[in-house]
């Protein structure tokens, strides 16, 4: 192999992409607006930093590369405003290159499904603000791949949990107070059925998408463990830690409330439906073309408790 390879976003999916591509012996750069990290970089990994709404600052940073994984977004509270512009400096600075582009995404430009599975050929329906840039920058990757600008792929998550993932329904706002004995504040019906992601097993299949030609030109639902609910999630954290976690849901109501005062939380009110109906992954297409190896939630749990401990929380 010893491919070269760009990862853009310093957060858990691009240190756990940037981390694999290392350990199968890649050469592997992190690339951060400020050219900095928070965390210990991977074993042999180099951070570079580079403004993507910049296309000269992205052909800077990718002009030897083999493969460019995009694993950055601006705030949550801010994506209409700079997600498409990065995204066009992105793919304006790759063009440039003979990289190949493989997007981290999520499922945000589906909008509700009303409980049904999510798969990759329903339309972008979303009525959010959030999905439709979500919308947005799907397609102009998309676009970019059929007008032969630069090929491009995307693997598309549901709500990820893992080491290093601290923003998430199971990061630091269950995990610190679920170990510390406190009441854990969750969103919606906690006992319908929701496929939860693997960090790991998303940043794997990235790179599986990255190292197959027929990966690119389309989106792909990367493989999760089995969908079960939150209620199931909290008993298998409970079995991990070793003590019963109390727990309070909020509705529609109670976020809507606090939004008023909280724009992050406002942020979340738009994607409550994720909550308040069944939310159910289908990731058939990936398994029929690449084969799975998922991680069992219990296993992903104890690694990622294990993780959490370890931190001063």
């Amino acid at each position: 192999m010893n491919k070269n390879n760009i990862v853009f976003g310093t957060g858990p999916l691009g240190y756990w992409v940037t981390k694999y591509l290392s350990d199968q012996g890649n050469k592997a750069t992190l690339v951060s607006k400020s050219g900095k990290i928070h965390h210990k970089l991977p074993e042999g990994v180099k951070i570079k930093s580079a403004d993507s709404k910049n296309a000269e600052e992205v052909y800077e940073v990718c002009k030897d590369a083999d493969a460019v994984y995009y694993c950055a977004m601006p705030p949550y509270t801010d994506w209409p405003n700079n997600f498409p512009d990065m995204i066009s400096g992105l793919i304006e600075g790759v063009s440039k290159t003979n990289a190949k582009i493989i997007f981290g995404d999520n499922l945000y430009m589906y909008g509700s499904t009303n409980g049904k599975p999510i798969k990759e050929n329903l339309p972008y329906a979303a009525a959010g603000h959030k999905g439709k840039t979500r919308a947005v920058i799907a397609n102009m990757l998309l676009d970019a791949h059929k007008e032969g600008k630069v090929k491009t792929t995307m693997g598309r998550a549901s709500d990820f949990y893992g080491p290093k993932v601290i923003n998430a329904g199971f990061g630091e706002m269950f995990l610190k107070p679920a170990l510390e004995g406190k009441t854990v504040n969750m969103l919606g019906n906690i006992t319908l059925p929701h496929t939860f992601t693997y960090i790991k097993d998303f940043a794997k299949a990235l790179i599986t998408l990255g190292e197959s030609e027929v990966a690119f030109g389309r989106a792909w639902h990367v493989p999760s463990a089995e969908t079960i609910s939150q209620k199931k999630m909290v008993e298998i954290i409970e079995k991990e830690i070793g003590k019963k976690i109390k727990v309070r849901p909020a509705g529609k109501g109670m976020i809507s409330l606090l939004g008023l005062f909280n724009p992050m939380i406002r942020e979340v009110k738009e994607m409550m439906y994720t909550m308040t109906e069944p939310y159910i992954v289908d990731h058939n297409d990936f398994e029929k073309t690449f084969g799975v190896n998922v991680t069992p939630h219990e296993e992903a749990i104890k690694e990622t408790v294990a993780w959490f401990k370890m931190q001063e929380m």
